[in-house]
């Protein structure tokens, strides 16, 4: 009998990708804060203005889309940041539908949405972040224009924010479960994520000269992005202010030049002692529990990676068993790269210019039809535009599904148990129902859909399944339709943009290790960025190659360039490990791959920019 993998190997890679869902698992402690972010919503029932509830419960259900796993601190961006734009485009919308009137406006209100959409769908190119507010952005407007509210803009942004915030508050205050005792727990997210990276360095060292290495070496590269991401979150000073987030920092760093040794080991392909991944296994023991590694397995020093290898432990065994209160302040690296000029790239562009056209045509046609919830169908277009989601027939497919299954639900709950406070129920079990919903697009839409529906009800108005499921439908059909518009420009922009990036990078970090080969630090941020960019562009890739065959042809050939720039990388990186000591020289057979590597990236990179 086939199994689901290998029939969905034999699917088109678009209708492979809509059957693929996330695996880990059940974040416990997210369901406990979904399930309270609907407490604000409860009490407004209770006072008898359950209208009011209705905005708090939006933020909330927003942000609580937001809430993925990761440390505290980075959860202040990745949920307040958003939050703030959903607060402001409320007040917006209100402002807009107060200036356009009630009646139908086919000319006004598509354009001032479309210029919106252009703005926001650009800034949203940049980051994952400002793709959320983009996203929260464009919905509070259209929310804020069409739903009829009594309460009035300003008020209807607090309420938002409020609710928005009460998710974050809690996000902040309330333990993860299973913590250590020792350590205080609002650095629980972010011990877990450095010891991820020493439990990765492990696993690349037992990979080493097996079929798996090159997959644990990006495992590894992905362990050190999300730990950098989990400690670069906000601070109330410049400095790391206690002696538990300063050790954390350290430990963080002494991670690099075990990740670099490791690294040049695989590249080696030589396989290794089972011993040799003892020491890093133990430091990301001592990392979880906050005490010292004690004595670690030292590694033949019989080459220039075992001796990296070796290297790298001692110093690490030194930095964690430095007494408590004796750890250097961590200097905060900020980036001032041009949001801006990210955003009006040529990827930018393309992906603002299919969000106005989006937001523009569906409004055209939600006031056409002129119905009471015409704002769902623009509101449903922006996020099914996002990239972030999936290739746009992936998630066309699991939002039309989605949207189905969560009105039928939605129908059979007010039928069995109708009242406000059922609806009121059914809000806290789709909030709490969301962290694992978000792992598969139809199983979030389900979930979305089932509590909106149950706040336009709290909201005043008819019961409306039906109707969300053809406003739905329309989306689907509206955004499959713009997304493969010839629109001015080339597709591919974001491909194209995120390989040229991992290209640039590659190069910075090449010429450094050559030139510079004695600088470790500088060495160090270099192959971070490296290895990120690379991730990005693999991504990119991925995203595009599942798409239907007229937008997924466009970015043929990127694959080989993906290619070669790791094996430019990884290379580079064994090369650093031969220059560490002062005196060393850089193999003739090094050499050689370079030239080879570098020959090879410029013939591959030729084919995708004709």
């Amino acid at each position: 009998m086939p199994t689901p993998s290998s029939v969905a190997t034999r699917l088109p890679p678009w209708l492979a990708h809509a059957l693929r869902a996330q695996r880990g698992p059940v974040p416990w402690n997210a369901v406990l804060r979904g399930a309270l972010a609907a407490l604000p919503l409860l009490v407004s029932v209770l006072a008898e203005r359950p209208t009011a509830g209705v905005p708090a419960a939006l933020g909330a259900m927003l942000a609580g889309i937001n809430d993925r796993p990761g440390s505290r601190r980075a959860s202040v961006a990745r949920l307040g940041f958003p939050a703030l734009a959903g607060s402001a485009g409320l007040l917006i919308g209100t402002m807009i539908a107060a200036a356009v009137g009630s009646g139908r406006s086919l000319v006004v209100l598509p354009l001032l949405f479309g210029l919106l959409g252009l703005v926001a769908g650009a800034l949203s190119s940049t980051g994952p972040v400002a793709s959320a507010c983009g996203t929260q952005l464009l919905v509070a407007v259209v929310i804020g224009a069409g739903m009829p509210l009594p309460e009035p803009g300003p008020l209807r942004a607090l309420l938002f924010m409020a609710g928005a915030g009460w998710l974050l508050l809690l996000r902040l205050v309330l333990p993860s479960p299973g913590g250590p005792g020792g350590e205080p727990y609002r650095l629980d997210g972010e011990r877990e994520a450095v010891a991820a990276v020493y439990d990765a360095v492990a696993r690349l060292l037992r990979a080493s000269g097996g079929p798996h290495a090159l997959a644990r070496r990006a495992a590894l590269s992905a362990a050190l992005d999300q730990a950098q991401d989990a400690l670069a979150g906000p601070r109330l000073r410049r400095y790391a202010s206690s002696s538990a987030e300063r050790r954390l920092h350290a430990r963080y760093a002494a991670a690099f030049p075990l990740a670099e040794a490791a690294t040049a080991l695989a590249w080696a392909g030589n396989p290794l002692p089972a011993r040799v991944a003892e020491g890093p296994r133990r430091l990301a023991a001592a990392v979880r529990s906050g005490g010292t590694c004690g004595p670690l397995s030292a590694p033949a020093r019989t080459d220039a990676g075992l001796r990296a290898l070796d290297d790298a432990l001692l110093r690490a065994a030194a930095d964690f068993d430095r007494p408590t209160g004796a750890w250097p302040g961590i200097r905060r690296r900020r980036s001032y790269s041009s949001v801006l000029g990210r955003a009006w790239s040529a990827a930018g562009r393309e992906y603002g210019l299919r969000v106005a056209v989006c937001c523009a045509t569906s409004t055209v046609v939600a006031q056409w039809l002129h119905h009471e919830h015409w704002y769902w169908l623009p509101a449903t277009t922006v996020f099914l535009v996002k990239p972030d989601l999936g290739p746009l027939a992936s998630r066309v497919v699991c939002r039309a599904v989605g949207t189905v299954v969560g009105a039928a639900v939605f129908g059979l709950v007010v039928m069995l148990v109708p009242g406000p406070s059922a609806l009121v129920a059914t809000v806290a079990l789709c909030g709490a129902f969301l962290p694992v919903a978000t792992r598969h697009f139809a199983v979030q839409t389900a979930a979305v859909t089932v509590l909106v529906l149950a706040l336009v009800l709290l909201g005043g108005e008819p019961p409306a399944s039906w109707g969300r499921v053809v406003e739905s439908l329309l989306a689907c059909g509206t955004v499959l339709l713009v997304g493969h518009l010839p629109l001015p420009g080339r597709r591919g922009h974001s491909v194209r943009a995120a390989l040229d990036a991992a290209v640039r990078a590659a190069h910075r970090y090449l010429g450094h290790v050559l030139n510079a080969p004695e600088d470790h630090a500088g060495r160090g941020a270099l192959r971070r960025d490296a290895y990120r960019s690379l991730a990005a562009a693999r991504t990119a890739i991925d995203l595009s190659a599942a798409e239907l065959p007229p937008v997924a042809r466009q970015s043929a050939g990127s694959e080989g360039v993906a290619g070669a720039v790791e094996r430019l990388i990884d290379t580079t990186t064994a090369c650093a490990v031969e220059l560490a000591h002062p005196a060393a020289e850089l193999p003739r057979s090094h050499a050689g791959l370079l030239a080879a590597h570098l020959s090879e990236l410029e013939r591959a990179w030729a084919v995708p920019a004709r």
